[in-house]
């Protein structure tokens, strides 16, 4: 899975007064910061650490 062909929704939170980063193929997914930049930046390491997760488990499973 290329993350760069994923979906980033950066908004401002006024709860949490930072920008949030939003990827709408990992809904469970999100990162706070203090610029649109580093928040961006934030979500597309957390997701690219994710797949890689998910491809070393499903590697493992088939042996």
């Amino acid at each position: 899975m290329n993350i760069n062909h994923n979906t980033y929704r950066v908004t401002w939170s006024s709860d949490d007064n930072k920008h949030v980063c939003l990827c709408a193929e990992f809904p469970s997914l999100s990162w706070l910061a203090p610029s649109p930049e580093k928040t961006l930046s934030g979500i597309r390491k957390i997701v690219a650490d994710v797949v890689e997760e998910m491809t070393a488990s499903v590697e493992s499973d088939l042996g």
